[in-house]
């Protein structure tokens, strides 16, 4: 007679498909654990990367691309802008019913400003058509517009009032000097606005709520305001004395300026690049000097007729300034890289768009737009 014994390894089959079937289960809710903490840190990685990208593409759309005179409130003349493929060809022009002596600003969103002896401040689009137009008491001269960071449109009149002007063209406020304003103005870090009134020469220092900070009276003021480090203020002028120099002044405040420079050239106006080399203009005889920061000098371009206005500098170190009916595009070893003619004189200080075109008034009334992409 034969007992049936249960043994116990019998049972080691089944035990072993259930643990194989736990050990799956584990590893399979292991897998959709990771990938859930892993899609978790991915939404958060770019999510955080497009809060990030779109705060700096915010920043930059705020930023104006060309805000003042000479593009920096330093009035150095640099721009982080190429112009290395403009070959100096029109690309459009924007006619006015008087000269155009004021030099362009440009917002964030591509429109641009100008001035016009027909006593408007034009804002055009970027294709050359009228956006709107701001009125003035009269002529807006060589004074050039200005962007704060805000956005609000600063520019002087030789109605005697510097007009402070939203975005859409509505007046913000006014402040009158004494004078008529010819030059641009300037301002600072804290939003203070330096502007020269003619006439009387005064250096008026506003608040950005259109009152007066302080003003001071100076002999013969012949140029825009420069800011430097801190608040200090750097004019020139030609001083009718026995010497007839050329005076450089730091303004400190209204009770405080000292002389800086002083000189028997007649020197028009400058620039510096990011080598810290030195563009002078002369009046007479005509002509560009480029010096080292040292005082050497490195080489001389002749000219033609009477400096026109302030040059800039694009990042290639391309300097761009007006004599006569001209604009000089000059390379920076001092060559001729070409020359745009227009049929009158041109005193306004050329612009660059972070496209490359330049923008630049002359005197037959219109706003010439020149690039070569």
């Amino acid at each position: 007679m034969f007992c049936r014994v249960k043994l116990r390894n019998e049972e080691k089959p089944e035990k072993r498909i259930k643990t194989k079937r736990n050990i799956k289960l584990i590893l399979i809710s292991i897998i959709v654990l990771i990938v859930i903490v892993g899609m978790f840190t991915y939404t958060k990685f770019f999510s955080a990367k497009e809060n990030i990208l779109t705060s700096i593409s915010q920043q930059n759309k705020s930023s104006p691309i060309w805000p003042m005179f000479q593009y920096d409130e330093r009035r150095t003349g640099q721009c982080p802008y190429d112009t290395s493929m403009n070959n100096g060809t029109l690309k459009w022009k924007f006619k006015t019913d008087g000269m155009v002596q004021s030099s362009p600003a440009i917002g964030s969103d591509g429109t641009i400003y100008v001035g016009s002896n027909d006593d408007y401040l034009y804002a055009l689009n970027p294709d050359g058509t009228l956006k709107w137009k701001f009125k003035t008491i009269k002529e807006i001269d060589i004074t050039s517009p200005l962007i704060s960071s805000d956005g609000t449109l600063y520019v002087g009149s030789s109605d005697g009032y510097l007009y402070a002007l939203n975005p859409d063209g509505t007046l913000k406020w006014k402040f009158k000097t004494d004078g008529w304003i010819r030059y641009s103005p300037a301002i600072s870090q804290n939003g203070t606005i330096y502007v020269v009134s003619d006439g009387n020469f005064y250096i008026y220092a506003i608040n950005p709520d259109g009152t007066l900070k302080w003003k001071l009276r100076m002999t013969l003021i012949n140029t825009h305001p420069v800011i430097g480090s801190g608040e200090t203020i750097y004019l020139s002028g030609n001083f009718v004395t026995e010497e007839r120099k050329n005076h450089l002044y730091a303004i400190h405040s209204s009770e405080y300026f000292e002389i800086k420079f002083e000189s028997y050239d007649i020197i028009g106006y400058l620039a510096i690049d990011s080598k810290n080399n030195i563009y002078i203009g002369t009046v007479l005889p005509s002509g560009i000097y480029a010096i080292d920061s040292e005082g050497t000098l490195k080489w001389k371009f002749d000219t033609y007729g009477a400096i026109g206005s302030n040059p800039v500098i694009a990042s290639e170190r391309t300097i761009y300034w007006p004599y006569e009916n001209c604009l000089y595009a000059i390379n920076p070893d001092g060559t001729l890289k070409w020359e745009f003619i227009t049929s009158e004189e041109i005193q306004s200080s050329p612009v660059i768009s972070s496209d490359g075109t330049i923008y630049v008034g002359s005197n037959d009334g219109y706003l010439y737009a020149i690039s070569g992409k």
